[in-house]
C-alpha cells in the first residue's frame, strides 16, 4: 500500500507485512501465500479456483486492516491507496481463477450464478464501508452525484449506440446477405470507418455537427452540437456498424444448405425461412457481433470525456490533469468492471442460443 500526505503527492510504499500490527496482517498474508501455493498444481482446477478465492480474500483483508491503521495519526488530508504489489497480486490471482474456470468449463447457468455471487459479494463489501478509508472511495464519496450522472451517461453511450447500430445494422446485414453486389460495396465502407482512430473519429464529429447546429433550424433543440453527448454517440454508432452488419451476414449464411433446401421443400416462403431457419441457426454469430460492439463501446466511451460527452472518462481525464491517480481509478475501475460483466453476460447468451448438442448444462 502507499500512504501520502494528500491526494496529489506521490505516496510512500509500505510492504504488506507492515501495513498494520503483525497480528492483524498475519491472516491476510497467510491467505495470499496459501492461495498462490494452491494455484501451482496444473491438473487440479478446483484447487486452483479455491486458492484464487482464498488469495483474493487475503488481499481484501490486508486492505481492510491496513487502510485505517496507516491513516491513524497521518493527518486530515492523508490518503491510502493500493500499490503496485497489490495490483500485481490481484492480476495473478484473477488469472489463476480464469484458468481454473477455463479448465472446469462450467455451463452458462452455472457461470451466471457465479457471476451473480461475485457481484453480490462485491456490492456487500462496498455497502458495508469496509473499504471506505481507501483514497479511491474517498474520491467517490465527494463525487456521488457526479458519479451517478457519469454512470448513466456511460451506459447511455455504450448501450444506446449498440441499440441504434442494431436497428440500422440488422436490416443492412439482411440486405447484404441477399444481395452480393450490395455486400461488396457496403462492407468495405464500414471497414474503412473502423480503421479511423477513435480520437480522430470523435474529432471529425465536432465540425460536422457544429455546422449542422449552426445552419439547420431546430438542430440545437434536438441536442445536436459540436461537443457533448451527440458527437460521441454518433461516433460510437459508426464504429458499431461493421461488427453488426458483418456478423449478421455471417450468421445468416451459416445455415446449412440442406436445412435451407428442406425448408424450401416444405413450401416455406423466403421470410419464413429467414425467421424459422436462418435466424435461429445464425443467432449465436449475430450475438457475438453484439458482444464485440458492446465491449468495444464501453471502452471507447471513456474518450467521450474529452469532448464533453460525459461518462467515466470525465474522471479519467480530470485525474490526469490533476495528477490524481485515485481519481483516474474512479473512472477506470468501473469501466473495466462493466466491460468484464458485459462480456460474460453476452458469452452466456451466445452459448444459450446454440443447439443443445453443442453446449453443456
Amino acid at each position: 500500500m502507499t500512504i501520502a500526505a494528500n491526494r496529489i503527492v506521490a505516496g510512500e510504499g509500505v510492504p504488506a507485512w507492515a501495513v498494520a500490527a503483525p497480528a492483524l496482517v498475519a491472516p491476510g498474508l497467510a491467505a495470499v501465500v496459501l492461495g498462490l501455493l494452491l494455484g501451482l498444481p496444473l491438473h487440479w482446477p478446483r484447487l486452483r479456483l479455491l486458492g484464487a478465492v482464498i488469495g483474493l480474500g487475503g488481499l481484501l483483508w490486508l486492505l481492510m486492516q491496513g487502510a485505517p491503521a496507516l491513516l491513524e495519526g497521518a493527518g486530515d488530508y492523508a490518503r491510502v491507496s493500493p500499490a503496485i504489489g497489490f495490483w500485481c497480486l490481484l492480476t495473478i490471482l484473477m488469472l489463476l481463477m480464469a484458468d481454473a474456470l477455463a479448465q472446469l468449463a462450467p455451463g452458462p447457468v452455472m457461470r451466471g450464478a457465479m457471476l451473480g455471487g461475485v457481484l453480490a459479494t462485491l456490492a456487500l463489501i462496498l455497502w458495508s464501508g469496509a473499504l471506505a478509508p481507501l483514497s479511491v472511495m474517498q474520491e467517490f464519496s465527494s463525487r456521488r452525484a457526479a458519479f451517478a450522472d457519469a454512470a448513466l451517461r456511460h451506459l447511455a453511450l455504450a448501450f444506446g449506440s449498440l441499440a441504434t447500430a442494431a436497428v440500422i445494422g440488422f436490416p443492412v446485414g439482411l440486405l447484404c446477405h441477399r444481395n452480393q453486389r450490395l455486400r461488396g460495396s457496403v462492407l468495405p465502407v464500414l471497414s474503412f470507418l473502423q480503421t479511423i482512430p477513435s480520437l480522430a473519429m470523435f474529432g471529425l464529429m465536432i465540425p460536422i455537427l457544429g455546422w449542422i447546429a449552426l445552419n439547420v433550424p431546430g438542430a440545437r433543440a434536438f441536442g445536436i452540437a459540436g461537443i457533448g453527448f451527440t458527437p460521441a454517440f454518433l461516433a460510437l454508432v459508426l464504429y458499431s456498424l461493421l461488427p453488426v452488419v458483418a456478423n449478421t451476414v455471417a450468421g445468416l449464411a451459416a445455415a446449412p444448405p440442406t436445412a435451407i433446401e428442406a425448408a424450401r421443400g416444405m413450401g416455406m416462403t423466403p421470410n419464413q425461412r429467414l425467421l424459422r431457419v436462418e435466424l435461429p441457426l445464425g443467432l449465436p454469430i449475430i450475438l457475438t457481433g453484439l458482444r464485440i460492439v458492446l465491449v468495444q463501446n464501453i471502452g471507447l466511451a471513456v474518450i467521450a470525456g474529452l469532448i464533453g460527452g460525459g461518462g467515466f472518462g470525465t474522471f479519467v481525464f480530470q485525474g490526469l490533469n490533476q495528477t490524481a491517480t485515485d481519481l483516474i481509478l474512479l473512472g477506470a475501475l468501473p469501466t473495466v468492471a462493466l466491460a468484464l460483466v458485459s462480456a460474460i453476460v453476452m458469452d452466456i447468451l451466445v452459448e444459450l442460443t446454440r443447439p443443445d448438442a453443442t453446449r453443456t448444462a
